[in-house]
């Protein structure tokens, strides 16, 4: 499955250059990134092997080359033959190179770089959205990767890190996402006000997500609205929103907390707003 070179070491100049991206600095600058795991590989090779017409809801991933152990290459011989047919180069790696390339504990062996998947808001927004899901200031990447999970799940069109939020491309954010960052549109943009304003211009209505909202999330009213193009916006885990953001929502809905439980963690709140959103939808098609 090599491309014919000699086992890769943590010194090879290919390892040492793909170590860079570990830092949000680097993957800036290349304009790659790694992703890590079977699933989160498995689903950027599908993506850069998808026919020309797309077939998944978004622009084909790029893969620039896979790293993998020889561990790993045997328990991945699929993955490893569909990088090889479409003519990406696949290395072999040391134990010492997958732990120098990896974040986690116990480094899985196996490595893509990839082109940055992130993609203008317009273009994310475009085709008239049904489902957008909107983090605003988002600090922590395993979160953020389990809402783009959820999205993807869900069947949402589009999902936008707004304001100071984590990287998408961060290793904890990919591996969070199991891959579904490769399945749908997600957009990085800084200017709060623009993502808000381009919701309205693509048609979503602007739910915010507080602890305090008017409506209950699972309300005949709120079923009624959701059924329509919907935006959510979610705040950083310690905060929530910000006031101001939520004030420019059209209106701001709660999850109802039955028992003693002080709040519900980011995504989890993300799982069900988004799933409530996804069911009234389809039930609105029936």
């Amino acid at each position: 499955m090599s491309d014919g070179s000699l086992v890769c070491t943590e010194r090879t100049p290919r390892v040492v250059a793909a170590r860079k991206l570990l830092r949000r600095t680097g993957r800036e600058r290349a304009g790659r990134f790694l992703a890590e795991g079977a699933q989160a590989v498995g689903a950027a090779l599908a993506s850069a092997t998808a026919p020309a017409d797309g077939g998944v809801g978004r622009s084909r991933a790029r893969v620039f080359e896979v790293f993998a152990t020889e561990l790993a290459a045997e328990r991945n011989i699929g993955p490893l033959r569909v990088a090889a047919a479409a003519g990406i180069p696949v290395s072999m790696i040391t134990e010492r190179a997958a732990a120098a390339l990896s974040e986690t504990v116990t480094p899985q062996g196996l490595l893509a770089v990839c082109a940055r998947i992130d993609v203008p808001l317009a273009e994310a927004l475009a085709g008239a959205p049904r489902l957008v899901v909107v983090l605003v200031g988002a600090a922590d990447p395993g979160n953020a990767g389990t809402v783009i999970r959820v999205a993807d799940a869900a069947g949402a069109d589009a999902v936008v890190l707004a304001g100071d939020s984590v990287d998408p491309h961060n290793g904890k954010c990919v591996r969070g996402s199991v891959g579904s960052v490769f399945h749908l549109p997600v957009a990085v943009e800084r200017d709060v006000a623009e993502v808000l304003a381009g919701c309205r211009r693509a048609g979503v209505r602007l739910l915010a997500a507080t602890a305090d909202g008017e409506w209950d999330v699972f309300d005949p009213t709120a079923s009624a609205a959701l059924a329509q193009p919907c935006g959510w916006l979610f705040g950083s885990e310690a905060h929530g929103l910000a006031a101001e953001v939520a004030q420019a929502a059209d209106a701001r809905v709660r999850v109802p907390i039955y028992g003693r439980a002080e709040s519900l963690n980011l995504a989890t709140a993300a799982t069900v707003c988004v799933y409530a959103t996804a069911r009234a939808q389809r039930a609105a098609t029936i």
